[in-house]
């Protein structure tokens, strides 16, 4: 619990089967978490041997994406206050409580790992990634005219179970980047956010996306063609509601 509002962890994973069981226990090792949510994204097999080794609440998501097993949580998760991270050791459990001091004054609260000093030796935050996401960030934050963003593809974030439900609907990327529609959404629609940032360490094995560099480079340019296309609509006030890839 944090000041009597119930707190949900929501996990996406598919190949993360060799750090997910340590990174539950973390999180239940802060104190606030009440639930946490593994969402099987036809995941690598063991992990759900790994998260029955926990007190973790197992779902599964059958329709394969990044954005399709975090939708899913979402929709499954009964807390209050809902914070979404991977599971692949990435992220440091303890910074729930970064996300969590802002909940009282914000509805979205947005992680970021571009700050230099808390990039830990041998994360994978090289140049391209870097200002890969620091530079899709500006472009959303000039297009939209918003408060600062510098990481577009930080998955740790929290939000209210009632800003949830002013855009839940309005989702449509089942993919990898689904993050930055999340914040589109986030901000078109007038919720209050910020972003803060967090410590982003070495993964746990090798990201089926990110440890790729033509991958990378590719969901990038989605990303970046998925701002324009929103930019545009807004204009006319509209929503894009073509389901995405």
């Amino acid at each position: 619990m944090w000041q009597n509002k119930k707190v949900s962890v929501i996990l996406p994973t598919y190949n993360e089967k060799d750090s997910i069981r340590r990174v539950i226990d973390d999180f239940f090792q802060t104190g606030v978490v009440d639930e946490v949510l593994a969402v099987n994204n036809n995941a690598a097999a063991g992990t759900s041997a790994e998260i029955g080794k926990t007190l973790a609440r197992e779902v599964f998501e059958s329709r394969q994406g990044y954005g399709a097993a975090i939708r899913r949580g979402l929709k499954e998760a009964s807390g209050d206050l809902m914070v979404i991270c991977e599971p692949d050791g990435t992220f440091l459990a303890r910074d729930i409580i970064k996300l969590l001091a802002y909940a009282d004054d914000f509805e979205v609260v947005f992680g970021t790992r571009t700050t230099q000093v808390l990039i830990w030796e041998g994360a994978n935050m090289g140049s391209l990634m870097k200002w890969g996401n620091w530079g899709v960030a500006k472009l959303l934050e000039f297009l939209f005219n918003t408060t600062t963003f510098t990481d577009v593809g930080c998955t740790m974030r929290l939000i209210k179970r009632e800003a949830l439900g002013k855009i839940e609907e309005q989702f449509t990327v089942h993919g990898e980047y689904f993050g930055p529609e999340m914040m589109i959404l986030v901000v078109l629609n007038g919720l209050r956010y910020i972003e803060v940032p967090v410590n982003y360490l070495p993964r746990v094995g090798r990201s089926s996306v990110t440890g790729h560099k033509g991958k990378t480079i590719v969901l990038a340019l989605r990303m970046i063609f998925l701002i324009l296309r929103y930019r545009v609509a807004s204009w006319f006030g509209v929503v894009p509601k073509k389901n995405q890839r």
